[in-house]
């Protein structure tokens, strides 16, 4: 309600101004109702400090575009994760944006670790519905240590302690994490936090699918560089970067765990407002999988590729893939194609792991994003990263 809204919001609600938005004020106002629910006042004040900024995708924009996505008609998967505020890998150095992973997911799961215990310790009103029991939230901080860990370390972060105790020692890691975040990092949290509702297990849904979103695209840093590898004829650096792409994958497997911890009617009652924002939007996975090969003529007509058109452009268009560059090595090239096949085992245990959780979760239930639900991802789940050659080396 209005009459519920911070002093600083109120009075800048009489006189919406860009330059004057009260930035937490209003994050902390979309938190507390769920973006699906927002005011239409609030709503339309920030349309117009939008439409009053100069032209260019700054920051402020990119936060309004995220927050007024509903009120505009164009909520989806991007706009619900905040993808465009997610300092996700990229470039064409498999090294730098493993590095650039590691940062984002320490960060995103030392997030959703903190947000596990304040809530626990009473110390958070932040999504007040159907928070979990004790034990609930013991199995997340011991499945988002596992998570956290390996990223702390590599980028040099003492993660070595263990106190017995997995909340005693995520609350201990996580403060660590978070203290070595910089300025520009808090506000990334910030920002792309935006849930529609106000169910507790909204907020670990959404971290934890950034962080796939994260892992993807380092996944597609990496096969870009077999590609390149494989077509300058370097069988070995083509092997190493395919190496990379299934560590990646196997690294992020906690989190599919931590996803199978949410209450099924606690994610059932916030998928209501999901509703246009799919996973089957992700470019990130469409891109990761359209790089291995080019997807069959019915996979590539059909509501996967449909949600990410510009993915669909660009394997129109002709884009190299792992199976093309493979064409230009000499056989036998035998330990590159070792590494597809156990980068191709590795993403069909997703897929397969992410069909039993809908199984779990949705049952008959259709998906979100008017797909079929867990018909859909049973089509799916065994569909060939690449062709026969690769899988005969498994």
């Amino acid at each position: 309600m209005a009459e519920s809204r911070p002093a600083e919001l109120q009075h800048w609600l009489r006189r919406p101004d860009s330059a004057t938005l009260p930035l937490q004020a209003v994050i902390a106002e979309l938190r507390r109702v769920g973006k699906h629910f927002v005011d239409r006042e609030l709503l339309e004040a920030l349309a117009r400090a939008r439409a009053a900024l100069p032209a260019g995708d700054g920051p402020l924009r990119r936060f309004l575009d995220t927050a007024l996505d509903k009120h505009d008609g164009r909520f989806d998967n991007p706009s619900y994760l905040a993808i465009h505020d997610l300092p996700l890998p990229a470039g064409a150095d498999p090294g730098r944006a493993a590095h650039r992973r590691d940062r984002l997911v320490m960060l995103l799961v030392a997030d959703l670790l903190r947000f596990e215990l304040d809530a626990l310790d009473g110390a958070s009103s932040l999504l007040p519905d159907m928070r979990p029991e004790r034990r609930v939230v013991v199995k997340r901080c011991t499945l988002g240590l596992r998570a956290l860990r390996p990223a702390m370390m590599r980028l040099g972060l003492d993660a070595t302690d263990d106190l017995g105790d997995p909340i005693v020692t995520a609350r201990l890691l996580s403060a660590r994490a978070l203290r070595a975040a910089t300025g520009e990092e808090h506000r990334m949290l910030a920002v792309t936090m935006l849930t529609v509702a106000t169910l507790h297990d909204e907020h670990l849904f959404v971290r934890v699918l950034q962080c796939y979103e994260a892992t993807f695209s380092l996944v597609t840093v990496q096969l870009r560089a077999a590609i390149a590898a494989a077509g300058a004829g370097d069988a070995q650096r083509a092997a190493r970067a395919l190496r990379g792409a299934e560590k990646a994958m196997r690294e992020a497997r906690p989190l599919f765990s931590l996803v199978a911890t949410m209450q099924p009617q606690a994610f059932l009652t916030f998928r209501e407002y999901t509703d246009g924002a799919s996973a089957i939007q992700s470019r990130s996975y469409k891109t990761m999988e359209s790089l291995c090969r080019r997807p069959d003529a019915e996979r590539l007509a059909g509501p996967g590729y449909d949600a990410a058109p510009e993915v669909r452009e660009r394997i129109l268009a002709g884009q190299t893939t792992v199976q093309d560059a493979l064409a230009g090595l000499p056989e036998p090239a035998a330990e590159v194609r070792e590494a597809m096949a156990a980068f191709e085992r590795s993403v069909l245990a997703w897929r397969t792991t992410h069909f039993n959780l809908a199984v779990r979760t949705l049952g008959s239930k259709r998906g979100t994003g008017y797909t079929a639900g867990v018909p859909y991802l049973a089509r799916l789940r065994d569909t060939p990263l690449f062709e026969c050659p690769a899988r005969r080396a498994a």
